[in-house]
């Protein structure tokens, strides 16, 4: 048996092929351009043109190196490799290809990019990402955008380990047998990837001066490396770990002048935008910044003060266009000071009218063809609900030192929640006990008999019910633990795959075939042979030892054989498919939310299912061998469903590594009958991502920006006890 399982494991897991590392580059350089160009066009970014924010290297000294470790053409001819210096790199997002050259011409290729809230880092990190694939040559490494909070530098020391780590399970056709298991380590330890790392600012600040340490650690001479933060979280950050990023520039955001808020507002109306639009935007362009109006003239030079204070960030901006560019929207109230006397009223304003706005604007569509339109119309005060108890609940999360986290994982709602509470387990465990126990007393019952069934039926069936109801009752715990799996049932280019699976399986099924019909045809009948040689005389034992031996030998090991044969086939045929299943193959997308979903949704009915068909033909194999075709057949089609259904639950819910799925049903479950959320929980994420109220970075969501997610946060209700049903809003 053990030579089976290992020769199968060997025959079913491709091993590493050389030179195979140009197509792995090539196939994940497409799968990271489809996956966020399809994300770059979900979040409007060239409609109709990028907003024109204006980057350039900080005037502080502390955050950058010296700039002739950046680039040495970027010293003055006179004076030390600083001060002036520092002022060498400017850039615009409206023309990201200029910034990319610039970007490549730099010694090592590092970039950190800076900022307040809502100024476009993550947007201008997409630009970049986006600009390097498109004219990417061979050599070149491959940019792959990462959330730098999911890097935990205590499992991970090096950043090349995450990054090889995080490429397998975002992006699963790297697993393909065609390209080998060792292919992801190689491009991630070889220098073939460009990471790209999103949001050190969400990390707690001991973690923010980790990862500033493992950076510095883990980047060679030739890595290269892109990270977004706020200048705020970095500066502290830096100063903790008494480091820098080592060669790596710096690019900080220039606030937008109301003329350029203006002018992008001007494209994104009707030519003609009527005379309520033409007075607003004449009054922002006559109002400069605070920094630029003279003292003591607030009030006669600023008309529309709120207003260009909010649009000098491309957060402003994109509220502004987003709430107030709808047909028939009157933006009079954007200029009025009693109204909204500061930006940040209405900057609160406008997030609040955000949800019914995109609503309105994407109305519900069923066409595959439109794919940024939501499948299902809600009413905006449910959505608002929800999304604030998302938002609420992970800023309260204590998993990162009490600060909560930005990254909705669908499989941790259980965990987080604390779905699964002592009456929760003993309850589940209960009516599996119940249901398990009935189904296959039933079963008995129906087979041999009412007489036979009501008195052995009950028996069994208690058993098998305690069997199930134990196995479940003490795994639920370890379900929330569980992260998401992998199944793809695709048959079409993938049917050779699943016979040359089966087949690699066939020897572990033989083997077990054989170990069991020994133990049961010899061992156990070498012992009916020992008893029915026994006579009453002891002296007589050794004549009749061979005659039991033969005996037992000789009719019993038929029954061994049917018994290893009724279990070896079937546990082949289901090690087959599941393995698989499990194979990804190479045309497979990039992972997102929905995707990990359904594909853990897969895998769990798949192994229900599979072990389920297979102990059903094993006990009908077995039956029909042992006692007879015909009644056999009979008597295996009548209880094999039975106490096939009952041990595939067993399996399917107390073992395997992967159980996101089961848990995700009971956390939204019990989330939903309290109020907090809808029963269809992840239809109802994807369509927030559709409208643009959320985003996507692999498997996990994010609010579009974190200044909705804390606004939502801060403005819901707090919560109570979550097994308590509460009225929904209307």
């Amino acid at each position: 048996m053990r030579w089976a399982w290992q020769r199968s494991r060997r025959l079913g897991a491709s091993a590493p092929v050389a030179g195979t590392l140009a197509q792995a580059k090539e196939l994940l350089a497409e799968l990271v351009d489809q996956q966020w160009k399809d994300e770059a066009r979900l979040r409007s970014l060239d409609d109709p043109d990028p907003i024109p924010v204006r980057w350039r290297t900080p005037d502080a000294a502390e955050l950058m190196d010296h700039a002739v470790n950046i680039d040495p053409s970027a010293a003055p001819p006179s004076g030390p490799a600083g001060g002036a210096a520092r002022l060498w790199w400017a850039a615009s997002s409206a023309e990201i290809g200029a910034l990319a050259d610039r970007f490549r011409r730099t010694r090592r290729r590092r970039l950190v990019i800076l900022g307040g809230p809502g100024t476009g880092k993550t947007t201008l990190a997409v630009q970049l990402l986006l600009h390097l694939l498109a004219t990417r040559t061979a050599d070149e490494p491959v940019p792959v955008l990462l959330l730098v909070a999911g890097w935990d530098t205590q499992r991970h020391p090096r950043l090349q380990d995450w990054i090889a780590d995080r490429l397998t399970g975002d992006y699963p056709a790297l697993r393909s047998p065609e390209l080998g298991a060792e292919v992801a380590p190689a491009l991630a330890g070889r220098g073939h990837i460009l990471p790209v790392l999103d949001g050190l600012d969400e990390l707690p600040p001991p973690a923010q001066t980790a990862v500033i340490n493992a950076l510095n650690r883990s980047l060679g001479g030739d890595d290269q490396l892109i990270l977004t933060s706020r200048t705020t979280e970095f500066t502290a950050a830096i100063s903790a770990a008494g480091d820098l990023i080592t060669s790596a520039a710096v690019l900080e955001p220039l606030p937008l002048t109301p003329a350029a808020a203006a002018d992008h507002l001007t494209r994104c109306l009707p030519p003609s935008p009527g005379p309520a639009w033409q007075q607003t935007l004449t009054a922002l362009r006559a109002t400069p910044l605070a920094d630029q109006t003279p003292p003591g003239q607030e009030a006669v030079h600023r008309p529309a003060a709120a207003l260009a204070e909010l649009t000098a960030t491309p957060l402003g901006l994109w509220l502004v266009r987003t709430v107030y560019t709808a047909p028939g929207a009157d933006p009079t109230p954007l200029t009025d000071p009693d109204r909204f006397p500061t930006s940040a009223t209405l900057q609160a304003h406008l997030l609040d009218q955000l949800i019914p706005a995109l609503i309105d604007a994407r109305p519900p569509s069923t066409n595959s063809a439109e794919p940024f339109r939501p499948r299902r119309r809600r009413h905006p005060a449910q959505v608002r609900h929800w999304l604030g108890y998302l938002a609420h609940h992970l800023t309260t999360q204590p998993a990162t030192g009490g600060q909560g986290t930005r990254d909705l994982a669908w499989w941790r709602l259980a965990a987080t929640t604390h779905t699964f509470t002592p009456t929760t387990r003993l309850t589940f465990a209960s009516i599996t006990t119940l249901t398990t126990g009935l189904a296959v007393g039933l079963a008995t019952g129906l087979t041999f008999g009412l007489e036979t069934g009501l008195a052995f039926g009950l028996v069994v069936g208690l058993a098998f019910g305690l069997v199930v109801g134990l196995a479940t009752g003490l795994t639920t715990r370890s379900w929330a633990q569980d992260p998401p799996g992998y199944a793809d049932l695709h048959i079409r280019r993938r049917s050779a795959a699943l016979v040359r699976s089966l087949a690699t399986r066939l020897p572990l099924g033989l083997a077990v075939a054989f170990a069991v019909a020994f133990a049961v045809g010899f061992a156990g009948q070498f012992a009916v042979g020992l008893v029915f040689g026994f006579p009453d005389d002891m002296a007589r034992l050794a004549p009749e030892f061979p005659d039991g031996l033969r005996v037992g030998l000789e009719f019993e090991l038929l029954i061994g054989v049917a018994v290893g044969l009724g279990v070896g086939l079937p546990l082949a045929l289901a090690l087959g498919i599941m393995a698989w299943a499990a194979t990804p193959a190479p045309t497979h997308h990039a992972t997102t939310p929905m995707s990990s979903w359904r594909t853990d949704r897969r895998l769990n009915l798949l192994r229900f299912s599979t072990t389920t068909l297979a102990l059903a033909l094993t006990i009908t194999i077995t039956l029909g061998l042992v006692t007879g075709l015909s009644d056999g057949l009979r008597y295996g089609l009548e209880f094999g469903p039975a106490v096939g259904l009952a041990f595939g639950l067993t399996v399917g819910l107390a073992f395997g590594k992967h159980r996101a799925w089961w848990a995700y049903l009971f956390a939204t479950w019990k989330l939903a009958r309290a109020g907090h959320l809808p029963h269809r929980v992840m239809p109802f994420l994807d369509d927030c991502h559709r409208l643009g109220l959320l985003r996507t970075v692999g498997p996990y969501y994010q609010f579009r920006h974190a200044e909705l997610h804390d606004h939502l946060a801060a403005t819901h209700p707090p919560t109570h006890n979550t097994g308590r049903r509460h009225r929904r809003p209307t």
